[in-house]
């Protein structure tokens, strides 16, 4: 199909191109009846303007970029819609890619997105993110940046965070007061903060109520189900079963609660299970999981409006971090039979 410009336009009303340009921007030099037979001839013809001259012209693509990890869990979705309302409603579009926990995915994502004129990023990094030094080269170019959820501290830019350490303590210590002893923590992979804060969190929780922990309690994982079953299975086959194990997330916690159910335990009696990110799974699953809520739709607006306010500024502009907040919801994969 040919792809009409306003040349063609121009040639079939007889006029110049400047005239059709100057009634397309609704310019006061051209008198109404003229303006009113481009338009309409405009809409006869099936003109459509080119959206990349336009965003030549104008510098600005009011077009943002998000890259998540995957789409498995709710929370990445829940975080794209809270960026989309916040988004559309100051004008702008949502392009969205998915690096599928590989970092080179994630860099071709970028790369695309770049290509396609977005005006800024919001990430949160795949479980393998390598691409530090191409994000470094992006901030310091001045290119609008936000990373969410999962984060890479050596970057300055906008970050929008949640209280991972408060409540990997909180899930950990639940545990402990429900009079779990052996408690094992499953964690995320290495190399990114939220892995690092929730295992923090549940070392101190152990500290706080006196207990010692054994490099042996904490086993690094990963973030997917099959992680968890992966690990599971290695634990039943060494046959050192905890009393509970509280995972880096849902996912995990679902993937290795699957494996030991298979195996004959019983959840809780033999074994308790906290998760992490209140996926819809956690409420679906035989008996429903314990799970710490983050505030997802929050997440997505509050890394849009930082975002967009970034793109926007006249001036330069000063990183920020924020911090958010969430509740643990207790349910019977953790409580204890009195």
């Amino acid at each position: 199909m040919k792809y009409i410009t306003i040349k063609d336009i121009a040639k079939k009303l007889k006029i110049s191109v400047s005239t059709v340009s100057r009634a397309f921007n609704d310019k006061a030099d051209i008198n109404a009846a003229t303006k009113d037979l481009v338009l309409k001839t405009a809409k006869e013809l099936g003109y459509r303007p080119n959206p990349i001259a336009k965003k030549l012209m104008q510098q600005r693509s009011y077009t943002i970029g998000i890259i998540v990890p995957e789409f498995v869990n709710a929370f990445f979705p829940k975080v794209i819609i809270g960026v989309q309302e916040i988004a559309l409603e100051k004008g702008y579009q949502v392009l969205i890619a998915q690096s599928s926990e590989c970092y080179e995915t994630e860099l071709k994502n970028i790369k695309t997105l770049e290509d396609s004129m977005v005006d800024g990023l919001i990430i949160s990094l795949s479980s393998e993110s390598k691409n530090t030094e191409y994000y470094q080269d992006l901030i310091r170019s001045g290119f609008p940046i936000v990373f969410f959820n999962r984060v890479n501290n050596q970057l300055n830019c906008s970050k929008i965070l949640f209280n991972d350490y408060k409540w990997a303590l909180f899930a950990t210590e639940h545990l402990i007061t429900e009079g779990y002893q052996n408690i094992v923590h499953l964690k995320g992979n290495e190399g990114i903060s939220l892995s690092n804060e929730r295992m923090r969190g549940f070392m101190d929780a152990h500290h706080k109520h006196k207990r010692s922990v054994d490099p042996t309690q904490i086993i690094s994982t990963g973030f997917t189900i099959a992680d968890g079953r992966r690990v599971a299975l290695e634990i039943i086959k060494k046959g050192t079963i905890p009393d509970a194990i509280f995972a880096a997330n849902d996912p995990v916690a679902i993937g290795a609660m699957q494996a030991f159910k298979e195996n004959g335990f019983r959840i809780p009696d033999d074994i308790a299970f906290v998760g992490f990110t209140e996926s819809q799974m956690a409420t679906i699953i035989e008996p429903p999981l314990t799970s710490v809520a983050q505030p997802a739709n929050e997440i997505g607006k509050a890394a849009a409006q930082i975002l967009l306010e970034q793109i926007e500024s006249k001036t330069s502009f000063k990183p920020r971090t924020i911090t958010l907040n969430g509740e643990l919801n207790i349910r019977a994969s953790s409580i204890r039979k009195k």
